[in-house]
């Protein structure tokens, strides 16, 4: 029986799912990563001996780790240690108020009645029901289909549910939506905020973004060690399946023969052939012709570039306001925020700033305990620009971003004393990821149309396969990992391979997978 080659470009979340789902399924998987760590944009900033998470810090749809693992014979609970969250996040704002949302959709509309009276209480229930049926509607003919169209939903839906698709808003925009919800501004910056997940402007994100309320709902969770311990589990796992990983191995291009792809040249000159290849990498890369002019016409590149940001990882002493594991610190100025970064391309006077305290619990205890011990691991995070490529921020501008920052902090009532800090711009973020700009999410999801303008897994170059934020179903962990998972079976369905099969927990007996 021939063994299929394959290579997955890119050991990012949803070129290690790729990898490992292809290789539990006996093909003969290579995956090439320049870095020297898997993981991508789920990576680690190391000050001294402390590891800082300063990538993606939150964990939800457990579900889609648990059925990847259990599709490789084996269990998420053996290998990734995770610990439920009661708190989903903290908020605070230098208008006033603090308010602390919770797993317990009940939890969080008391917190919201006593925050901002009862009928915003009633508008959460319904906004939270709202979210439950826009996920509903969507998880199967959208976010688990392989290249989902608007006709493809309206056959789906056809006929009996028309009416549960059309509830979804397609049309209407996030911040306008959530006005039929709630009268508090605070409350649609909270909420609005979610279309920042996927590096997008509450004020011209379509509103099925709502549907992150409800997967928040449905469980976030701290993983112990740090998220980069989901990269490692996912490889480990990997070439326990057979997959062979090699680190610092840069593809310079994509080798095409026969009108399909036959190979990979790496940057040092050697060449690999191969069936297929899996490229886990930002669509904008290809575009630019990263990897070769034949490749780059491959799929088409459409819309913005999504939201960069200006992160800092540190050690620091906090002080004066009692930090969750995630925090949310917002300013006045929400529409003047998303306004300076998207159509002046500068940095925002008046930032948002998420905060990650890494040494605590969802609570916002110490880990061993209590709120005293010295400097903790710390990530802040403001969104910016994504013009990496085209200029770096003068110091001048990345003090004033950091100075009004660190400000509006300080009016919530927190005091950091940085001990260590590790600062990323746009800039850096395009060299870690080339030909984005820094975009961290792929291109932004503004306008209906953004959601079916991103690529499936296929590509007009047979044995050429896309997965990762860039591509359907969009950016974050979970659906980065189905990009993968739905990458690896659309190649096995065309290379029409039936691998050879497991071994089976009985001497003698198959596994067809």
């Amino acid at each position: 029986m021939r063994t299929e080659r394959v290579a997955v470009i890119g050991a990012g979340i949803g070129g290690l799912v790729a990898a490992l789902t292809l290789a539990a399924r006996g093909l003969d998987v290579v995956v090439l990563e320049r870095a020297a760590t898997p993981g991508g944009k789920m990576r680690e900033v190391l000050l001294g001996d402390a590891r800082i998470d300063a990538g993606p810090t939150v964990f939800t749809m457990r579900w889609v780790f648990e059925e990847i693992f259990r599709e490789a014979g084996a269990s998420l609970d053996e290998h990734v240690s995770l610990r439920p969250a009661a708190v989903l996040a903290r908020h605070a704002w230098d208008s006033g108020g603090r308010l602390d949302l919770h797993a317990d959709i009940d939890r969080s509309a008391e917190a919201i009645g006593a925050f901002a009276g009862p009928a915003a209480a009633q508008g959460y229930l319904a906004f939270c029901e709202r979210a439950r049926r826009i996920w509903s509607t969507l998880e199967r003919p959208f976010i688990r289909a392989p290249r989902p169209s608007m006709l493809s939903l309206i056959t789906a839906a056809w006929p009996a549910g028309l009416a549960e698709l059309w509830g979804v808003s397609p049309f209407a925009t996030l911040w306008r939506a959530l006005g039929d919800h709630f009268s508090d501004p605070r409350l649609r910056q909270l909420f609005g905020r979610y279309s920042t997940y996927c590096g997008a402007s509450p004020f011209l994100a379509p509103a099925t973004l709502m549907l992150i309320a409800h997967v928040e709902q449905q469980g976030v969770w701290l993983v112990e060690g740090g998220m980069q311990r989901v990269a490692e589990a996912l490889a480990g796992l990997a070439a326990a399946r057979g997959a062979r990983l090699r680190y610092g191995a840069e593809v310079a291009e994509i080798l095409v023969g026969g009108g399909r792809v036959s190979g990979l040249r790496l940057a040092d000159g050697e060449r690999l052939p191969v069936d297929a290849a899996i490229l886990n990498a930002d669509l904008a890369a290809l575009a630019a012709g990263l990897f070769g002019a034949a490749p780059a016409r491959a799929a088409p590149l459409r819309g913005e570039r999504s939201l960069s940001a200006v992160t800092w990882a540190m050690l620091a002493e906090a002080e004066g306001f009692p930090l969750a594991r995630h925090t949310v610190f917002f300013s006045a100025a929400y529409a003047a925020e998303f306004d300076r970064i998207f159509n002046q391309q500068r940095l925002p006077a008046h930032p948002t700033v998420y905060a990650c305290a890494q040494d605590r619990d969802d609570a916002g205890a110490r880990d061993g305990g209590g709120q005293a011990g010295g400097p903790e691991r710390l990530l802040l995070l403001v969104n910016a620009p994504p013009i990496g490529d085209r200029r770096a921020f003068t110091p001048a501008e990345i003090e004033e971003c950091e100075r009004a920052s660190f400000s509006l902090m300080r009016r919530c009532g927190l005091t950091l004393r940085p001990k260590a800090t590790a600062m990323t711009t746009p800039a850096e973020f395009e060299r870690l990821f080339p030909a984005t700009g820094g975009a961290l999410y792929g291109r932004a999801l503004h306008g209906w149309q953004a959601s079916f303008q991103r690529p499936g897994a296929r590509t007009a170059l047979p044995g050429l396969y896309l997965c990762g934020g860039s591509t359907h179903p969009g950016a974050g962990v979970p659906m980065a990992a189905l990009s993968g998972r739905q990458a690896a079976e659309s190649l096995r369905a065309d290379l029409g391979s039936t691998g050879p099969s497991r071994r089976a927990a009985m001497p003698g007996g198959t596994s067809t997978g």
